[in-house]
Protein backbone atom coordinates (compact mmCIF):
# COMPACT_ATOMS: atom_id res chain seq x y z
CA UNK A 1 0.00 0.00 0.00
CA UNK A 2 1.84 2.84 -0.92
CA UNK A 3 1.16 6.52 1.66
CA UNK A 4 0.57 9.70 -0.42
CA UNK A 5 3.49 11.74 1.60
CA UNK A 6 0.00 14.37 2.04
CA UNK A 7 -1.16 11.57 4.29
CA UNK A 8 1.91 10.43 6.17
CA UNK A 9 2.82 14.40 7.01
CA UNK A 10 -0.85 14.75 8.56
CA UNK A 11 -0.11 11.77 10.29
CA UNK A 12 3.14 13.25 11.89
CA UNK A 13 0.85 16.29 12.95
CA UNK A 14 -1.53 13.93 14.53
CA UNK A 15 1.08 11.40 16.42
CA UNK A 16 2.61 15.22 17.08
CA UNK A 17 -0.47 16.13 19.05
CA UNK A 18 -0.82 12.94 20.59
CA UNK A 19 2.70 12.96 22.06
CA UNK A 20 2.71 16.26 23.32
CA UNK A 21 -0.02 14.86 25.61
CA UNK A 22 1.86 11.96 26.46
CA UNK A 23 4.76 13.48 27.59
CA UNK A 24 4.32 17.04 28.62
CA UNK A 25 6.96 17.75 30.22
CA UNK A 26 8.82 17.23 27.53
CA UNK A 27 7.59 19.13 24.76
CA UNK A 28 10.88 19.83 22.97
CA UNK A 29 12.09 15.85 22.35
CA UNK A 30 8.94 15.41 20.77
CA UNK A 31 8.99 18.41 18.58
CA UNK A 32 13.11 17.27 17.90
CA UNK A 33 11.66 14.15 16.85
CA UNK A 34 9.29 15.50 14.64
CA UNK A 35 12.12 17.40 12.84
CA UNK A 36 14.13 14.51 12.36
CA UNK A 37 11.77 12.29 10.74
CA UNK A 38 10.46 15.16 8.59
CA UNK A 39 14.14 16.18 7.57
CA UNK A 40 14.78 11.99 6.95
CA UNK A 41 12.08 11.47 5.04
CA UNK A 42 12.45 13.81 2.40
CA UNK A 43 10.06 16.52 3.47
CA UNK A 44 11.88 19.38 3.87
CA UNK A 45 14.86 20.83 2.53
CA UNK A 46 18.70 21.21 3.45
CA UNK A 47 17.76 25.06 3.19
CA UNK A 48 14.14 25.22 4.79
CA UNK A 49 15.80 23.29 8.03
CA UNK A 50 18.72 26.25 8.46
CA UNK A 51 15.76 29.16 7.09
CA UNK A 52 13.84 27.89 10.61
CA UNK A 53 16.85 27.76 12.71
CA UNK A 54 17.80 31.56 11.36
CA UNK A 55 14.47 32.60 10.85
CA UNK A 56 14.70 36.37 12.04
CA UNK A 57 11.16 36.22 13.92
CA UNK A 58 12.47 33.39 16.21
CA UNK A 59 16.23 35.20 16.73
CA UNK A 60 13.91 38.31 17.68
CA UNK A 61 12.31 36.13 20.34
CA UNK A 62 15.77 35.21 21.28
CA UNK A 63 16.83 38.34 21.54
CA UNK A 64 13.90 39.67 23.86
CA UNK A 65 14.30 37.11 26.47
CA UNK A 66 18.16 37.60 26.73
CA UNK A 67 18.24 41.09 27.15
CA UNK A 68 15.27 40.58 29.82
CA UNK A 69 17.92 38.87 31.63
CA UNK A 70 19.61 42.33 32.65
CA UNK A 71 15.77 43.79 33.75
CA UNK A 72 15.40 41.32 36.31
CA UNK A 73 18.96 41.82 38.13
CA UNK A 74 17.67 45.34 38.76
CA UNK A 75 15.67 46.41 41.90
CA UNK A 76 13.17 48.23 40.06
CA UNK A 77 10.44 45.65 39.16
CA UNK A 78 10.90 44.12 43.13
CA UNK A 79 10.27 48.14 44.93
CA UNK A 80 7.86 48.76 42.95
CA UNK A 81 6.30 45.52 43.75
CA UNK A 82 6.57 46.49 47.75
CA UNK A 83 3.66 49.50 47.51
CA UNK A 84 1.56 47.19 45.76
CA UNK A 85 -0.18 45.42 48.54
CA UNK A 86 -2.15 47.70 50.88
CA UNK A 87 -4.72 46.98 54.13
CA UNK A 88 -7.96 46.80 51.45
CA UNK A 89 -8.53 43.43 49.76
CA UNK A 90 -10.03 45.47 46.70
CA UNK A 91 -7.10 48.20 46.48
CA UNK A 92 -4.39 45.93 46.76
CA UNK A 93 -5.96 43.73 43.90
CA UNK A 94 -7.11 46.57 41.90
CA UNK A 95 -2.43 47.61 42.52
CA UNK A 96 -1.91 44.19 41.57
CA UNK A 97 -3.76 43.35 38.70
CA UNK A 98 -2.72 46.76 37.18
CA UNK A 99 0.83 46.53 37.59
CA UNK A 100 1.19 43.25 35.95
CA UNK A 101 -0.90 43.94 33.04
CA UNK A 102 0.82 46.91 32.51
CA UNK A 103 4.22 45.20 33.12
CA UNK A 104 3.71 42.21 31.10
CA UNK A 105 2.58 44.32 28.19
CA UNK A 106 6.17 45.19 27.53
CA UNK A 107 8.20 42.77 29.86
CA UNK A 108 8.71 39.27 29.99
CA UNK A 109 5.54 38.02 32.55
CA UNK A 110 7.67 35.44 34.03
CA UNK A 111 10.17 37.99 35.31
CA UNK A 112 6.69 40.17 36.14
CA UNK A 113 5.53 36.79 38.55
CA UNK A 114 8.86 36.20 39.84
CA UNK A 115 9.16 39.90 41.51
CA UNK A 116 5.85 39.72 42.65
CA UNK A 117 5.93 36.75 44.47
CA UNK A 118 8.47 37.41 47.78
CA UNK A 119 6.37 40.59 48.27
CA UNK A 120 2.80 38.92 48.00
CA UNK A 121 3.65 35.47 50.15
CA UNK A 122 4.98 37.95 53.01
CA UNK A 123 3.09 40.92 53.32
CA UNK A 124 1.24 41.29 56.53
CA UNK A 125 -2.86 41.80 55.51
CA UNK A 126 -3.77 39.11 53.18
CA UNK A 127 -3.99 35.76 52.54
CA UNK A 128 -1.21 34.77 49.48
CA UNK A 129 -3.85 32.45 47.70
CA UNK A 130 -5.95 35.34 47.41
CA UNK A 131 -3.63 37.50 45.36
CA UNK A 132 -1.44 34.98 43.87
CA UNK A 133 -4.09 33.21 40.93
CA UNK A 134 -4.60 36.95 39.84
CA UNK A 135 -1.54 37.92 39.50
CA UNK A 136 -0.79 35.36 37.27
CA UNK A 137 -3.36 35.67 35.13
CA UNK A 138 -3.29 39.31 35.22
CA UNK A 139 0.43 38.76 33.47
CA UNK A 140 -1.28 36.34 31.04
CA UNK A 141 -3.71 39.05 30.04
CA UNK A 142 -1.08 42.04 30.13
CA UNK A 143 1.01 39.66 27.77
CA UNK A 144 -2.15 39.91 24.73
CA UNK A 145 -2.08 44.01 25.11
CA UNK A 146 1.26 44.23 22.45
CA UNK A 147 3.13 42.03 20.26
CA UNK A 148 6.17 41.47 22.64
CA UNK A 149 4.09 41.01 25.63
CA UNK A 150 3.79 36.99 25.65
CA UNK A 151 6.43 34.76 23.60
CA UNK A 152 3.23 33.14 21.37
CA UNK A 153 2.60 36.65 20.10
CA UNK A 154 6.49 36.64 18.59
CA UNK A 155 6.38 33.09 17.94
CA UNK A 156 3.20 33.78 15.81
CA UNK A 157 4.28 36.39 14.06
CA UNK A 158 7.77 34.68 13.36
CA UNK A 159 5.57 32.28 11.38
CA UNK A 160 3.37 34.83 9.43
CA UNK A 161 7.07 36.77 8.12
CA UNK A 162 7.99 32.71 6.98
CA UNK A 163 4.78 32.28 5.26
CA UNK A 164 5.60 35.76 3.40
CA UNK A 165 2.77 37.36 4.79
CA UNK A 166 3.58 40.70 6.12
CA UNK A 167 4.83 41.09 10.13
CA UNK A 168 2.74 41.82 12.72
CA UNK A 169 2.77 45.54 14.07
CA UNK A 170 3.84 46.20 17.68
CA UNK A 171 0.09 46.98 18.55
CA UNK A 172 -2.00 45.19 16.14
CA UNK A 173 -2.92 43.01 19.08
CA UNK A 174 -4.08 45.89 21.81
CA UNK A 175 -7.60 46.36 20.64
CA UNK A 176 -8.79 43.71 21.54
CA UNK A 177 -6.18 42.85 23.90
CA UNK A 178 -7.83 46.05 25.66
CA UNK A 179 -10.96 44.30 26.14
CA UNK A 180 -9.82 41.18 27.15
CA UNK A 181 -8.38 43.23 30.32
CA UNK A 182 -10.69 44.88 31.18
CA UNK A 183 -13.32 42.10 30.49
CA UNK A 184 -11.58 39.00 31.90
CA UNK A 185 -10.60 41.81 34.81
CA UNK A 186 -13.88 42.17 35.62
CA UNK A 187 -14.63 38.74 35.53
CA UNK A 188 -11.91 37.89 37.61
CA UNK A 189 -12.39 40.38 40.13
CA UNK A 190 -16.14 38.64 40.72
CA UNK A 191 -14.88 35.14 40.79
CA UNK A 192 -11.73 35.96 43.28
CA UNK A 193 -14.52 35.68 46.35
CA UNK A 194 -13.90 32.08 45.58
CA UNK A 195 -10.12 31.96 46.36
CA UNK A 196 -9.01 29.84 49.20
CA UNK A 197 -7.96 31.84 52.77
CA UNK A 198 -4.51 29.88 53.65
CA UNK A 199 -3.23 32.53 55.41
CA UNK A 200 -2.43 30.63 58.45
CA UNK A 201 -1.37 27.37 56.52
CA UNK A 202 1.17 29.57 54.72
CA UNK A 203 3.00 31.24 57.54
CA UNK A 204 3.55 27.15 58.62
CA UNK A 205 4.04 25.12 55.39
CA UNK A 206 5.86 28.09 53.39
CA UNK A 207 8.91 27.70 55.56
CA UNK A 208 12.62 25.97 54.78
CA UNK A 209 13.10 22.29 55.26
CA UNK A 210 16.83 22.52 56.43
CA UNK A 211 19.03 19.36 57.02
CA UNK A 212 21.73 19.38 58.71
CA UNK A 213 24.14 16.66 60.69
CA UNK A 214 26.54 16.70 63.60
CA UNK A 215 29.92 16.11 62.67
CA UNK A 216 32.71 13.94 64.87
CA UNK A 217 34.14 16.31 67.63
CA UNK A 218 31.53 19.15 67.65
CA UNK A 219 31.32 21.50 70.47
CA UNK A 220 27.77 20.48 70.89
CA UNK A 221 28.40 16.90 71.75
CA UNK A 222 27.02 15.80 74.87
CA UNK A 223 25.18 18.81 75.68
CA UNK A 224 21.51 19.49 75.37
CA UNK A 225 19.53 21.12 73.15
CA UNK A 226 18.77 24.21 75.13
CA UNK A 227 22.52 24.20 76.18
CA UNK A 228 23.64 24.64 72.70
CA UNK A 229 21.59 27.55 72.08
CA UNK A 230 19.02 25.47 69.28
CA UNK A 231 16.05 26.37 70.85
CA UNK A 232 16.11 30.36 70.25
CA UNK A 233 17.51 31.22 67.03
CA UNK A 234 16.01 34.00 65.07
CA UNK A 235 13.72 32.65 62.21
CA UNK A 236 14.79 28.76 62.41
CA UNK A 237 12.85 26.20 64.25
CA UNK A 238 13.92 22.77 65.34
CA UNK A 239 11.10 20.74 64.56
CA UNK A 240 12.82 17.24 64.12
CA UNK A 241 15.90 15.05 65.47
CA UNK A 242 16.99 11.74 63.58
CA UNK A 243 18.99 9.38 65.38
CA UNK A 244 19.59 5.97 63.35
CA UNK A 245 16.62 4.82 62.09
CA UNK A 246 14.62 6.94 64.46
CA UNK A 247 13.00 10.08 64.25
CA UNK A 248 11.82 12.52 67.65
CA UNK A 249 9.80 15.04 66.99
CA UNK A 250 9.01 17.33 68.81
CA UNK A 251 12.56 17.68 70.16
CA UNK A 252 12.96 17.97 73.62
CA UNK A 253 14.98 20.95 75.09
CA UNK A 254 17.03 18.69 77.63
CA UNK A 255 17.78 15.94 74.61
CA UNK A 256 21.31 15.27 74.49
CA UNK A 257 23.23 15.40 71.04
CA UNK A 258 25.41 12.96 69.83
CA UNK A 259 27.81 12.55 66.71
CA UNK A 260 26.36 11.82 63.42
CA UNK A 261 22.99 13.28 64.50
CA UNK A 262 20.69 15.23 61.86
CA UNK A 263 18.96 17.93 63.11
CA UNK A 264 16.69 19.71 61.06
CA UNK A 265 15.07 23.04 61.20
CA UNK A 266 11.80 24.73 59.32
CA UNK A 267 12.32 28.72 58.59
CA UNK A 268 13.38 31.73 57.09
CA UNK A 269 16.07 30.70 54.90
CA UNK A 270 17.99 34.05 55.06
CA UNK A 271 18.99 33.30 58.29
CA UNK A 272 20.32 29.70 57.38
CA UNK A 273 24.23 31.05 57.98
CA UNK A 274 23.08 31.53 61.95
CA UNK A 275 23.59 27.60 61.77
CA UNK A 276 27.59 28.00 60.94
CA UNK A 277 27.92 29.49 64.43
CA UNK A 278 27.75 26.11 65.84
CA UNK A 279 30.95 24.39 65.46
CA UNK A 280 30.64 20.48 63.81
CA UNK A 281 27.32 21.15 62.19
CA UNK A 282 27.06 21.13 59.08
CA UNK A 283 24.77 21.32 56.01
CA UNK A 284 24.87 19.48 52.56
CA UNK A 285 26.70 22.40 51.69
CA UNK A 286 29.60 22.89 53.96
CA UNK A 287 30.08 18.91 53.55
CA UNK A 288 30.17 19.27 49.70
CA UNK A 289 32.80 22.26 50.20
CA UNK A 290 30.48 25.21 49.42
CA UNK A 291 29.42 28.06 51.50
CA UNK A 292 26.09 29.41 52.73
CA UNK A 293 26.85 33.05 51.91
CA UNK A 294 26.34 32.22 47.99
CA UNK A 295 22.31 31.12 47.97
CA UNK A 296 20.41 30.84 44.91
CA UNK A 297 16.49 30.03 44.95
CA UNK A 298 14.95 27.84 42.60
CA UNK A 299 12.30 26.08 41.34
CA UNK A 300 12.33 22.65 39.64
CA UNK A 301 10.52 22.73 36.52
CA UNK A 302 8.08 19.95 35.44
CA UNK A 303 10.23 18.62 32.80
CA UNK A 304 13.53 18.51 34.92
CA UNK A 305 15.37 15.19 35.11
CA UNK A 306 15.60 15.49 38.72
CA UNK A 307 11.37 14.59 38.90
CA UNK A 308 11.42 11.34 40.88
CA UNK A 309 14.66 11.03 42.02
CA UNK A 310 16.14 11.63 45.55
CA UNK A 311 18.64 13.97 46.27
CA UNK A 312 21.09 11.38 47.00
CA UNK A 313 20.92 9.31 43.69
CA UNK A 314 20.99 12.35 41.57
CA UNK A 315 24.83 13.41 41.81
CA UNK A 316 23.63 16.88 41.95
CA UNK A 317 27.34 18.62 42.90
CA UNK A 318 28.61 16.85 39.67
CA UNK A 319 25.70 18.28 37.14
CA UNK A 320 24.98 21.87 38.60
CA UNK A 321 28.59 22.42 40.89
CA UNK A 322 26.02 23.30 43.52
CA UNK A 323 24.63 22.27 47.00
CA UNK A 324 20.91 22.04 48.14
CA UNK A 325 20.93 24.30 51.45
CA UNK A 326 17.12 23.57 51.66
CA UNK A 327 14.33 22.44 50.33
CA UNK A 328 10.61 23.61 50.63
CA UNK A 329 7.24 22.18 48.72
CA UNK A 330 4.24 24.53 49.63
CA UNK A 331 0.96 22.56 50.95
CA UNK A 332 3.13 19.60 52.13
CA UNK A 333 4.91 19.18 55.19
CA UNK A 334 8.67 17.22 54.73
CA UNK A 335 10.18 14.79 57.19
CA UNK A 336 13.36 12.79 57.39
CA UNK A 337 16.92 13.31 55.59
CA UNK A 338 17.16 16.03 53.07
CA UNK A 339 19.35 13.93 50.90
CA UNK A 340 15.75 11.09 50.97
CA UNK A 341 13.07 13.66 49.55
CA UNK A 342 11.83 12.85 46.70
CA UNK A 343 11.89 15.92 44.53
CA UNK A 344 8.84 17.04 42.30
CA UNK A 345 7.64 19.85 40.08
CA UNK A 346 7.44 23.20 41.50
CA UNK A 347 9.66 21.98 44.90
CA UNK A 348 11.82 25.46 45.45
CA UNK A 349 15.70 25.02 46.46
CA UNK A 350 17.65 26.79 48.03
CA UNK A 351 21.75 26.12 46.03
CA UNK A 352 25.05 26.81 47.61
CA UNK A 353 26.78 27.20 44.53
CA UNK A 354 29.93 26.55 43.24
CA UNK A 355 32.40 29.01 40.75
CA UNK A 356 31.28 26.45 37.84
CA UNK A 357 27.29 26.96 38.47
CA UNK A 358 25.96 30.37 35.99
CA UNK A 359 28.64 28.29 33.37
CA UNK A 360 26.47 24.73 33.67
CA UNK A 361 24.10 25.26 30.42
CA UNK A 362 21.59 22.87 31.82
CA UNK A 363 20.43 24.89 34.38
CA UNK A 364 17.42 26.30 32.19
CA UNK A 365 16.01 23.29 31.75
CA UNK A 366 15.37 21.70 35.45
CA UNK A 367 14.68 24.98 36.97
CA UNK A 368 12.91 28.40 36.88
CA UNK A 369 15.23 31.09 38.93
CA UNK A 370 13.23 32.83 41.21
CA UNK A 371 14.17 36.76 40.84
CA UNK A 372 14.84 38.58 44.26
CA UNK A 373 16.04 35.52 45.87
CA UNK A 374 18.54 34.22 44.33
CA UNK A 375 21.48 36.23 45.35
CA UNK A 376 22.93 36.52 41.84
CA UNK A 377 25.53 39.34 40.52
CA UNK A 378 23.59 43.16 41.20
CA UNK A 379 24.12 46.06 39.24
CA UNK A 380 25.59 49.09 39.65
CA UNK A 381 22.94 52.36 39.77
CA UNK A 382 24.39 53.39 36.43
CA UNK A 383 24.12 50.21 35.02
CA UNK A 384 20.46 49.30 36.41
CA UNK A 385 19.84 52.52 34.48
CA UNK A 386 21.17 51.70 31.67
CA UNK A 387 19.11 48.34 31.07
CA UNK A 388 16.24 49.99 32.40
CA UNK A 389 16.30 52.94 29.78
CA UNK A 390 18.15 50.80 27.05
CA UNK A 391 15.11 48.20 27.13
CA UNK A 392 12.91 51.20 26.82
CA UNK A 393 14.56 53.08 24.06
CA UNK A 394 14.57 49.32 22.20
CA UNK A 395 10.74 49.05 22.69
CA UNK A 396 9.81 52.16 22.03
CA UNK A 397 11.52 52.80 18.90
CA UNK A 398 10.24 49.75 17.51
CA UNK A 399 6.43 50.42 18.41
CA UNK A 400 7.03 53.50 16.81
CA UNK A 401 8.01 52.06 13.31
CA UNK A 402 11.53 53.51 13.21
CA UNK A 403 13.76 50.48 13.85
CA UNK A 404 12.92 47.37 13.57
CA UNK A 405 12.47 45.34 16.73
CA UNK A 406 15.13 42.54 15.61
CA UNK A 407 18.18 45.42 14.86
CA UNK A 408 17.21 47.82 18.23
CA UNK A 409 17.22 44.13 20.31
CA UNK A 410 20.71 42.98 19.06
CA UNK A 411 22.16 46.37 18.94
CA UNK A 412 21.00 46.88 23.14
CA UNK A 413 22.57 43.17 23.67
CA UNK A 414 25.64 44.47 22.27
CA UNK A 415 25.63 47.45 24.43
CA UNK A 416 24.78 44.65 27.25
CA UNK A 417 28.01 42.64 26.66
CA UNK A 418 30.38 45.40 26.06
CA UNK A 419 29.58 46.95 29.37
CA UNK A 420 29.56 43.81 30.96
CA UNK A 421 25.99 44.32 32.30
CA UNK A 422 25.12 40.67 30.83
CA UNK A 423 28.23 38.19 30.58
CA UNK A 424 28.27 35.52 27.87
CA UNK A 425 28.14 32.44 30.40
CA UNK A 426 24.91 34.14 31.67
CA UNK A 427 23.86 34.22 28.35
CA UNK A 428 24.27 30.41 27.50
CA UNK A 429 23.01 29.57 31.20
CA UNK A 430 19.82 30.75 30.47
CA UNK A 431 19.51 30.58 26.47
CA UNK A 432 15.89 29.39 25.91
CA UNK A 433 16.87 26.37 23.64
CA UNK A 434 13.79 24.67 24.30
CA UNK A 435 11.40 27.55 22.48
CA UNK A 436 14.23 27.22 20.31
CA UNK A 437 13.96 24.29 18.81
CA UNK A 438 9.83 23.86 19.21
CA UNK A 439 9.10 26.82 17.17
CA UNK A 440 12.11 25.72 14.33
CA UNK A 441 10.41 22.20 14.45
CA UNK A 442 7.02 23.71 13.95
CA UNK A 443 7.86 26.35 11.05
CA UNK A 444 9.61 22.82 9.53
CA UNK A 445 6.16 21.13 9.69
CA UNK A 446 4.43 24.21 8.00
CA UNK A 447 6.75 23.98 5.18
CA UNK A 448 6.05 20.25 4.90
CA UNK A 449 2.41 20.36 4.90
CA UNK A 450 3.13 23.30 2.13
CA UNK A 451 5.49 20.68 0.35
CA UNK A 452 3.29 17.93 -0.04
CA UNK A 453 0.14 19.32 -1.00
CA UNK A 454 -1.28 18.63 2.38
CA UNK A 455 -3.26 21.44 2.77
CA UNK A 456 -5.05 20.83 -0.25
CA UNK A 457 -7.16 18.53 1.50
CA UNK A 458 -8.89 21.31 3.27
CA UNK A 459 -9.86 22.80 0.42
CA UNK A 460 -11.66 19.89 -0.44
CA UNK A 461 -13.40 19.20 2.99
CA UNK A 462 -14.98 22.56 2.82
CA UNK A 463 -15.80 22.90 -0.97
CA UNK A 464 -17.93 19.79 0.08
CA UNK A 465 -19.00 21.46 3.24
CA UNK A 466 -19.47 24.95 1.85
CA UNK A 467 -22.85 26.30 2.89
CA UNK A 468 -21.94 25.34 6.67
CA UNK A 469 -18.04 26.19 6.88
CA UNK A 470 -18.05 30.38 7.35
CA UNK A 471 -15.78 32.64 8.30
CA UNK A 472 -16.94 32.99 11.95
CA UNK A 473 -17.20 29.01 12.28
CA UNK A 474 -13.73 28.79 10.97
CA UNK A 475 -12.67 31.36 13.46
CA UNK A 476 -14.68 29.49 16.49
CA UNK A 477 -12.71 25.74 15.33
CA UNK A 478 -8.94 27.81 15.31
CA UNK A 479 -9.59 29.51 18.56
CA UNK A 480 -11.08 26.35 20.09
CA UNK A 481 -8.37 23.88 18.98
CA UNK A 482 -5.54 25.91 20.29
CA UNK A 483 -7.03 26.79 23.67
CA UNK A 484 -7.61 23.33 23.82
CA UNK A 485 -4.24 22.47 22.92
CA UNK A 486 -2.95 25.44 25.58
CA UNK A 487 -4.27 23.54 28.29
CA UNK A 488 -2.89 19.85 27.66
CA UNK A 489 0.61 20.74 26.08
CA UNK A 490 1.23 24.51 26.91
CA UNK A 491 0.95 27.34 25.23
CA UNK A 492 4.19 27.40 22.72
CA UNK A 493 3.38 24.26 21.09
CA UNK A 494 -0.08 24.96 20.79
CA UNK A 495 0.79 28.05 18.77
CA UNK A 496 2.97 26.19 16.60
CA UNK A 497 1.29 23.58 15.79
CA UNK A 498 -1.68 25.29 15.16
CA UNK A 499 -0.93 28.03 12.97
CA UNK A 500 -0.12 26.35 9.32
CA UNK A 501 -3.54 24.86 9.62
CA UNK A 502 -5.04 28.10 10.75
CA UNK A 503 -3.29 29.76 7.52
CA UNK A 504 -4.52 26.77 5.56
CA UNK A 505 -8.24 27.10 6.35
CA UNK A 506 -8.44 30.75 5.49
CA UNK A 507 -6.69 30.21 2.53
CA UNK A 508 -8.98 27.97 1.25
CA UNK A 509 -12.18 30.32 2.39
CA UNK A 510 -10.63 32.96 0.59
CA UNK A 511 -10.84 34.99 3.59
CA UNK A 512 -8.45 37.50 4.97
CA UNK A 513 -6.01 35.33 7.43
CA UNK A 514 -5.31 37.89 9.86
CA UNK A 515 -8.14 37.32 12.34
CA UNK A 516 -7.42 33.60 12.17
CA UNK A 517 -3.59 34.39 13.00
CA UNK A 518 -5.03 36.54 15.81
CA UNK A 519 -7.17 33.58 16.85
CA UNK A 520 -4.13 31.42 17.60
CA UNK A 521 -2.43 34.11 19.08
CA UNK A 522 -5.30 34.69 21.66
CA UNK A 523 -5.81 31.34 21.65
CA UNK A 524 -2.27 30.46 23.33
CA UNK A 525 -2.77 32.53 25.86
CA UNK A 526 -5.59 31.80 27.12
CA UNK A 527 -4.34 29.42 29.74
CA UNK A 528 -6.54 29.90 33.24
CA UNK A 529 -8.09 26.49 34.03
CA UNK A 530 -4.76 24.33 34.17
CA UNK A 531 -1.87 24.80 36.35
CA UNK A 532 0.14 23.64 33.57
CA UNK A 533 -0.42 24.83 30.48
CA UNK A 534 1.58 28.29 31.33
CA UNK A 535 4.85 29.29 33.27
CA UNK A 536 3.10 31.68 35.86
CA UNK A 537 0.31 29.80 36.79
CA UNK A 538 2.82 26.76 37.83
CA UNK A 539 4.56 29.51 39.66
CA UNK A 540 1.84 30.61 41.55
CA UNK A 541 -0.07 26.94 42.24
CA UNK A 542 2.62 26.00 44.56
CA UNK A 543 3.34 29.35 45.92
CA UNK A 544 -0.58 29.53 46.96
CA UNK A 545 -1.29 26.19 48.18
CA UNK A 546 -3.52 25.93 45.28
CA UNK A 547 -5.69 22.83 44.18
CA UNK A 548 -6.39 22.01 40.53
CA UNK A 549 -10.32 23.05 41.52
CA UNK A 550 -8.87 26.09 42.72
CA UNK A 551 -8.13 27.19 39.07
CA UNK A 552 -11.38 25.64 38.04
CA UNK A 553 -13.61 27.83 40.16
CA UNK A 554 -11.86 30.93 39.26
CA UNK A 555 -10.56 30.56 36.13
CA UNK A 556 -13.27 28.56 33.95
CA UNK A 557 -15.34 31.80 33.84
CA UNK A 558 -12.42 33.80 32.97
CA UNK A 559 -11.59 31.25 29.88
CA UNK A 560 -15.09 31.56 28.78
CA UNK A 561 -15.16 35.55 28.84
CA UNK A 562 -11.51 35.53 27.07
CA UNK A 563 -13.09 33.02 24.86
CA UNK A 564 -16.25 35.45 23.83
CA UNK A 565 -14.38 38.78 23.89
CA UNK A 566 -11.75 37.10 20.94
CA UNK A 567 -14.24 35.70 19.07
CA UNK A 568 -17.04 38.09 18.79
CA UNK A 569 -13.47 40.55 18.57
CA UNK A 570 -12.25 39.34 15.40
CA UNK A 571 -15.19 38.70 13.98
CA UNK A 572 -16.35 42.19 13.89
CA UNK A 573 -12.62 43.97 13.09
CA UNK A 574 -12.05 41.30 10.42
CA UNK A 575 -15.56 41.44 8.86
CA UNK A 576 -16.34 37.36 9.14
CA UNK A 577 -20.22 38.60 10.16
Amino acid sequence: MNLEPSHIVLALFAFTIAGLIKFQSKPERVFGVLLLVLFACGFVTNEQVVASFANTGVLTLILLMVCSLALEKTKILRQIANYVVRPSYIRSWLNLFTFSALSSAVLNNTAVVSAMLAPIRSNLYHAPSRLLIPLSYAAILGGTLTLVGTSTNLIVNSMVVESGLPALGFFDFTLIGSLLVVGCGATLLLTSRWLPNRFEQTKVIADYFIDTKVMAGSSLIGRSIEDNGLRNLEALFLVELQRGGHLISPVSPSQVLQQGDRLLFSGDIKKVTLLNQFSGLESFANQNGLPLDNLSEVIVRPESSLVGKTLKHVGFRALFDAAVVAIKRDGERLSGKLGDVTLKPGDNLVLAVGEDFKSRHNLNKNFFFVSGVETERTLTPNKEWLAVLGFVASIALSALGLVPLFKSLLLFLGVLLLTNTLKPNEILQRLPTQIWLIISSALLLSYALSNTQATDLLDKLIDTHQQSFTPLLGVCVVYLVTWWLTELVTNNAAAALVFPIAIGLASSLGVDPTGFIMAVAFGASASFVSPYGYQTNLMVYNAGQYRIADFIKVGLPVSLVFGLITVGSIAVVYGYL
